[in-house]
């Protein structure tokens, strides 16, 4: 069975379709009108090594809080969705990843519990055109759907590009591990029987 979803949003603020085979080979084609989060999230799918497909607008002349929000509500719907019942998955996943001078640690359990630590001091200053406060909102709104309990720890960093960058590749690389079937797993990876 494919494990992939296809999910469309539509609201008063944002118009959303993503497509996404778990399964991939960390092929992305990304448009959001949002070059830093389009790039975020071409590296999201690259080192997961998931296939996604994703087409986004949004009131970006208000401000991008809409559309980055949306999207992650739109992705965390679409792994939710592609894992099923999770029966012979890893539950989950940890990873550490440099950016250079930065180090960001990621914690992911597909528990259905959602939650999230985030602490990453990433500053004020724009990336480009983009808020950086928006990273954390992007990853509150994919834990929350996506039925996770998800930590992001910043160890240290300095340029806010490289941290982003770092979080969003611990992230991937964590989702990965933890979205992967195993053959040693029969059914759900927990004592209570269901996640």
């Amino acid at each position: 069975m494919a494990r992939q979803a296809r999910i469309h949003r539509v609201t008063r603020e944002t118009d959303i379709s993503v497509l996404l085979k778990l399964d991939g080979k960390g092929q992305a084609k990304i448009s959001t009108t949002i070059p830093f989060l389009d790039h975020m999230l071409e590296l999201l799918a690259h080192h997961g090594r998931f296939d996604l497909t994703l087409k986004g607008r949004g009131d970006t002349h208000v401000d991008d809080h809409h559309l980055v929000e949306d999207i992650g509500i739109c992705l965390g719907d679409a792994f939710r969705q592609a894992l099923g019942d999770k029966k012979g998955i890893g539950r989950y996943g940890n990873a550490t990843v440099p950016m250079d001078e930065s180090l960001c640690s990621v914690s992911v359990d597909i528990s259905g519990r959602p939650y999230l630590v985030y602490r990453v001091d990433i500053g004020r200053r724009r990336i480009g055109q983009f808020d950086p406060a928006l990273v954390g909102e992007f990853f509150k709104a994919f834990a929350d759907h996506g039925g996770m309990t998800l930590h992001i720890n910043l160890a240290y960093g300095k340029n806010n590009h490289h941290i982003a960058e770092a979080a969003f590749k611990a992230f991937a690389r964590a989702l990965d591990e933890a979205t992967a079937l195993s053959n040693r797993i029969r059914g759900i990876l927990s004592t209570k029987g269901t996640l």
